[in-house]
């Protein structure tokens, strides 16, 4: 395969802290991120929020097997990547349809490492500013002790870097995107928590994208995903499992058609799909300050890269 197609395979490997995929462009958000409370938005008030955390895994086609390539001694591509994004969320005492408006922005920064890609010479990692989210629109419910519900409109920014002829030092999607979401927390009785995060993204064409050697626009499809979180609070701790789902509901295209099967690396139209689950530990300090770690375990990929991810959430009341 060429160097061109099998940059525009994973171009963007790692963006805002989230899973590395087989695709252009890669994921804005970090699938998994929002899981204990997720529909339940904290009182009127300024908070920092820091998710840290590691990301491993390899290259998979559109039947969930292990891409190889003799280019590269049918040596599967893989991708690491350590990141650390820093958000913060202010909630205001405003009431619109009954819900308190927030903001929010959240800013990945990323150390992202490539190997065994036909076309390169070895690995090569790149470290910098990932793709910021904003969101100016945020409503946060709180409809009794046992329900809350939040609506918000992500918007992803092109903010990373991106090099159409080098994937392994892209960390950045090249276009901007647009994520309408909702989330649910029910807390019902016995300690027990159920949350859900559910998200739909759509995208914008990356003008300056490389297909089997053509200049033009690439246009990734729109995906559903969602993050979810079933667990048990005791006093101080609570105990989980969380994780996330996303699939690819239309098919990339190129300068306008459909984008075509390579036979061991995608399927027609590179509709990427992957189901993750783990376990999640928190901790709540007198403070109002969580603590969060989780294992979020990668399966029934499709033209993603599949993995593991470990990740520690801060939440810090200012």
């Amino acid at each position: 395969m060429k160097k061109s197609a099998i940059a525009l395979l994973v171009g963007g490997l790692f963006l805002a802290a989230g899973a590395a995929q087989a695709k252009e462009g890669g994921d804005q958000y970090p699938n998994g991120a929002e899981n204990w409370y997720a529909g339940a938005l904290p009182p009127p008030g300024t908070y920092f929020i820091n998710y840290f955390g590691y990301y491993g895994g390899k290259l998979v086609d559109g039947g969930g097997d292990k891409v190889k390539h003799p280019a590269t001694n049918n040596t599967t591509p893989r991708a690491d990547a350590v990141f650390d994004a820093l958000r913060v969320v202010h909630i205001t005492n405003t009431k619109i349809l009954g819900a308190n408006w927030g903001v929010h922005a959240i800013l990945p920064i990323v150390s992202q490492g490539v190997s065994n890609l036909p076309g390169t010479a070895g690995g090569a990692s790149k470290f910098g500013i990932g793709d910021i989210t904003i969101d100016p629109f945020v409503l946060a419910w709180h409809h009794s002790p046992e329900l809350h519900s939040a609506f918000g409109i992500d918007i992803n920014l092109p903010t990373g870097a991106y090099d159409q002829n080098d994937p392994r030092t892209s960390i950045g999607a090249n276009y901007y995107s647009y994520e309408p979401l909702y989330a649910i927390t029910w807390l019902p009785k016995g300690g027990w928590e159920v949350s859900g995060k559910f998200m739909y993204n759509i995208k914008s064409k990356n003008n300056d994208s490389v297909f089997l050697g053509q200049n033009g626009k690439y246009q990734s499809g729109d995906e559903f995903h969602m993050d979810y979180l079933v667990g048990k609070h005791v006093g101080e701790w609570a105990f989980g499992i969380s994780g996330y789902y996303l699939k690819q509901l239309t098919d990339d295209k190129f300068n306008g058609t459909t984008v075509p099967s390579i036979p061991g690396v995608i399927s027609s139209g590179r509709k990427g799909q992957v189901f993750a689950f783990g376990p999640s530990v928190k901790y709540s300090a007198k403070n109002g300050s969580m603590f969060i770690a989780q294992w979020q375990h990668e399966t029934m990929v499709e033209n993603r890269f599949q993995g593991d991810k470990l990740w520690f959430k801060m939440i810090l009341p200012l």
